[in-house]
């Protein structure tokens, strides 16, 4: 990342009255500090708007830095722009529940002074890669922060399917799918589906069930070097497909073989001074109420 920061990149559902409000204090601010501001091309922002818009596609290569403004699914859509980049993520939280867009917005213009000149936290996170390859042999391939997600669609038959750690036999699974989650998504989708909370710095993955029919088809945790793979086996009706970080990447059919390890590619997320991970939690799972705050 260069420092000073000259050009940074904004995503967000402007649109929204919330993102809106927070982007107007924000705008004149990056001005007044001579930041050339990117918005994509179909960006819902005032005419006359001292921004420059380009192709969303350009934001890597062009931004020295992303602020991303709303919840966590905004950020994970401004990572898949920089994965291959290397640009830094800011994250504003004016969403829910916000464990990567942890800047309040209250705090949002002394955070991003101080990441203007490179003085927050910075947190590498390793990426997963995914790679689809259908019978044919064609290959769809993505890269997400959060999970890989294979799981039924549009029917109300359940999925048979087999999981492979670095090619052993791990189990013959029925059920909905199965995630894939990398420490840092182990506090999303997976969570919800009983498995664990990872500190997002261990060299780990999670294999979670998504409403497995037997109880003892448990969610465990692998290496982070280990090569995942899950193959669909034949049943009348079987319909399923592939996702990352919540968008599709294709269509999931028997024969067809889905591949998760670990990315060669990080994001880079920007924190404020104090972060504390522990803390998060407490906040945004709703630990320790009625306690004292240590």
């Amino acid at each position: 990342m260069a420092f000073p920061v000259r050009t940074c990149a904004l995503v967000g559902r402007f649109a929204d009255p919330r993102i809106a409000e927070t982007v107007g204090a924000l705008l004149p601010h990056l001005h007044g500090r001579g930041v050339t501001v990117l918005v994509a091309d179909d960006a819902a922002l005032p005419l006359g708007a001292a921004v420059t818009r380009t192709p969303e596609a350009q934001f890597g290569a062009r931004a020295d830095l992303v602020i991303a403004v709303g919840g966590d699914g905004t950020l994970l859509h401004a990572a898949r722009l920089v994965a291959r980049h290397g640009v830094p993520l800011l994250g504003v939280n004016r969403g829910r529940v916000g464990f990567l867009t942890d800047v309040l917005p209250q705090d949002m213009l002394p955070s991003v002074d101080a990441a203007l000149t490179g003085e927050l936290t910075v947190d590498e996170r390793p990426l997963l890669s995914a790679r689809l390859v259908n019978a044919k042999g064609a290959v769809a391939e993505a890269l997400a922060l959060n999970d890989v997600v294979m799981q039924k669609h549009d029917s109300g038959r359940t999925l048979d399917f087999e999981t492979r750690v670095d090619g052993r036999f791990v189990n013959f699974h029925g059920g909905d799918g199965i995630i894939i989650a990398s420490a840092t998504g182990s506090t999303a989708y997976a969570l919800s589906c009983g498995g664990p909370i990872i500190e997002p710095h261990l060299p780990v993955l999670v294999l979670a069930p998504i409403c497995a029919h037997t109880l003892s088809n448990r969610p465990i945790v692998v290496s982070s070097a280990s090569l995942i793979e899950v193959a669909l086996q034949e049943r009348s009706d079987t319909q399923a497909h592939v996702s990352c970080d919540g968008v599709v990447l294709g269509e999931f059919a028997p024969h067809d073989r889905l591949e998760v390890r670990t990315a060669k590619e990080c994001v880079t997320l920007l924190h404020p001074p104090g972060h504390d991970y522990y803390k998060l939690l407490r906040s945004k799972l709703h630990w320790g109420r009625g306690a004292l705050e240590r």
